[in-house]
């Protein structure tokens, strides 16, 4: 099999902004498993990225004399790779005028060009693409079954054994070893339910598929978890969330609703954080956009908040319809928070915004990462630095 990277369409990158200033497209998290993720189950072999050259110290692109170069925001299904795999040399796969996949011995660097002498095939079959924030959430539905049939496909769940645990269509329900689940309500009529290697379903929880909590993930006591919800690995969640997904090593620990919403990595909601998904007049929602520096619209009517990596948010924080928070952000006060907040930002709407001190923020994320010991890299310090210095 040739070598295979995964690329990223600059404009479609912004668009996915502020989750990617801190990863390629390829590394977030839909369904139940990262996209990179998906395209090594189904390939069965590593593939590296590329991306945007402050990136590449830490997800590095990796080169041979034949290269597969597969658009990072195309979600694989076995059809798509029957495709790929059938592609002649300097061939590229086209679905609706975008590029999904090209065969080259070029070591491509990001934002190339492709060569006007490539020839052409169209893709005939309909995919699932992830080119702008509300897309995360729209389609996390259908790649929650599509994930929960490929990481289940040949295995046996392990067994409900809690006597005090209501289930609901259990067949629909797949739970790796290690956890605990006490005293809860599992429906999985209408999608799945994957439960990962040692996470906690703590009493009084109610889950409603299709959803996934990742390993070592905790759902806190009376949570209600809401169909299309995926909490990546080690987060601790509570109170009401629905149509979100958590990056992974979050925490929004109480009561509180979140939904139709992104949450990166390292992130803290403080107790009776609530955000808006759905407009008093029932117009579709504008989104913070990285490519115009201004305000678009989505076009949906339900749309929530989208926090980059690092950020943090006070007790009883207010986030209005479609917020979009940078990286490394300290948001707190009374009344709803402006609709974009830049990273490294401090402070409240109310009180007033101010520039985070790199110095401050960086030994607040190392505090963070210290509670599950770990600590940043010279790095991913230097990743942080340079999104701070833009």
């Amino acid at each position: 099999m040739d070598n295979i990277l995964l690329f990223d369409n600059p404009i479609w990158r912004n668009q996915l902004k502020p989750l990617t200033l801190t990863r390629p497209i390829s590394h977030l998290r839909i369904g139940i498993i990262t996209i990179i993720e998906k395209w090594e189950r189904f390939l069965d072999c590593d593939i590296s990225c590329l991306s945007e050259p402050y990136l590449q110290s830490k997800f590095t692109p990796k080169y041979a004399d034949e290269n597969t170069y597969i658009n990072a925001s195309f979600l694989p299904d076995k059809h798509l790779i029957v495709a790929i795999l059938e592609l002649k040399e300097n061939c590229y796969l086209m679905y609706e005028n975008q590029i999904v996949a090209f065969k080259s011995m070029l070591r491509l660097d990001f934002d190339f060009e492709i060569d006007s002498c490539f020839d052409q095939v169209i893709y005939p079959n309909e995919l699932q693409c992830i080119f702008k924030l509300p897309d995360l959430f729209l389609k996390n539905s259908k790649q929650l079954e599509l994930d929960f049939d490929l990481v289940s496909n040949n295995r046996t769940s392990e067994p409900i054994t809690d006597k005090n645990t209501i289930v609901y269509n259990e067949n629909n329900i797949f739970i790796e070893k290690g956890a605990t689940i006490k005293a809860a309500i599992l429906n999985a009529e209408n999608g799945p339910i994957y439960i990962g290697r040692n996470a906690v379903i703590q009493e009084g929880s109610l889950l409603i598929g299709p959803l996934a909590i990742g390993e070592q993930a905790i759902v806190a006591f009376g949570a209600r978890i809401r169909p299309n919800t995926t909490l990546g690995p080690s987060c601790r969640v509570g109170g009401e969330v629905g149509n979100t997904i958590f990056q992974g090593f979050s925490n929004k620990a109480h009561d509180g609703f979140l939904g139709n919403s992104y949450i990166g990595e390292w992130c803290n909601l403080g107790a009776n954080t609530n955000n808006s998904n759905l407009k008093n007049d029932y117009k579709s929602v504008k989104l913070y956009d990285y490519n115009t520096l201004n305000l678009k619209d989505t076009g949906e009517l339900f749309c929530g908040t989208f926090m980059g990596d690092y950020s943090k948010a006070g007790i009883s924080t207010l986030f209005n319809t479609g917020t979009v928070i940078g990286v490394s952000v300290n948001v707190f006060g009374s009344g709803f928070q402006e609709k974009h907040i830049p990273s490294f930002t401090w402070g409240g709407k109310m009180e007033g915004y101010e520039n985070y001190r790199f110095d401050k923020a960086i030994e607040v994320i190392n505090a963070t990462l210290a509670r599950k010991e770990q600590h940043l890299t010279p790095i991913e310090y230097g990743i942080l630095e340079f999104i701070a210095q833009q």
